[in-house]
């Protein structure tokens, strides 16, 4: 039996090692090149600018927040959500949490039924606290950012979803994104989360850009 060749299943191991990676990407434990997922990585940012307040907005179920406790991040978060079903499981995620709070509005730039950011500032943001800023609505990202109005100049950091040009493009160009946060909210970029690519050319179409503030530091 030991003189037996040994089958070999290439297409079984990738397949298996693909639904690993996306699994741990799922969850949050997708890791880059330093070894540490991105959320590890944005809680040291954090730390290092002494963010204390997380806005996430089109916060879902809750992944995102829960990510950053799982990566010890114990500052307050404020999570918006306006769909009734994605709010349900957000606020179970954070209901045993008393430094997460959970809104049931859309922001924008006051357009619809919208809320802007800076009608809800003082609500939202405690005197003192430094907010950081995390963005996952797709191409209502530039509204958001317009609705914080001058508050947008009180940002210590900013997380965007971005997409890159071409057919499948979908929300805030990269170029568009990094020249907005550059140039008007004065913000240097810092890390880059990546996000799926297109399976026949390898070509990334999504990732996450995540800037601060020099001057905050």
């Amino acid at each position: 039996l030991s003189s037996l060749p040994v089958p070999s299943f290439p297409r079984l191991t990738e397949t298996v090692r693909g639904r690993v990676r996306g699994a741990a990407a799922h969850f949050g434990f997708e890791r880059g090149a330093d070894g540490d997922p991105p959320a590890a990585r944005l809680v040291r940012l954090l730390d290092a600018f002494e963010a204390d307040l997380v806005v996430d907005v089109g916060a879902r179920a809750g992944r995102f927040g829960g990510e950053l406790r799982r990566a010890g991040y114990r500052g307050r978060i404020a999570s918006f959500e306006p769909l009734d079903v994605p709010r349900r499981h957000l606020e179970r995620a954070a209901a045993q949490d008393d430094a997460w709070s959970v809104l049931p509005y859309a922001l924008g730039d006051g357009t619809g039924e919208a809320r802007r950011l800076d009608e809800l500032w003082e609500q939202v943001v405690a005197p003192g606290e430094r907010a950081f800023l995390k963005l996952d609505v797709r191409d209502h990202a530039s509204r958001v950012l317009r609705g914080a109005g001058e508050h947008a100049d009180e940002l210590t950091g900013l997380q965007v979803r971005t997409s890159f040009a071409g057919p499948q493009a979908d929300g805030l160009l990269f170029d568009e994104a990094l020249t907005l946060a550059r140039g008007t909210l004065g913000m240097s970029l810092m890390s880059l989360v990546p996000g799926p690519a297109d399976p026949s050319s390898g070509r990334l179409l999504r990732c996450d850009l995540v800037l601060f503030r020099k001057d905050a530091l």
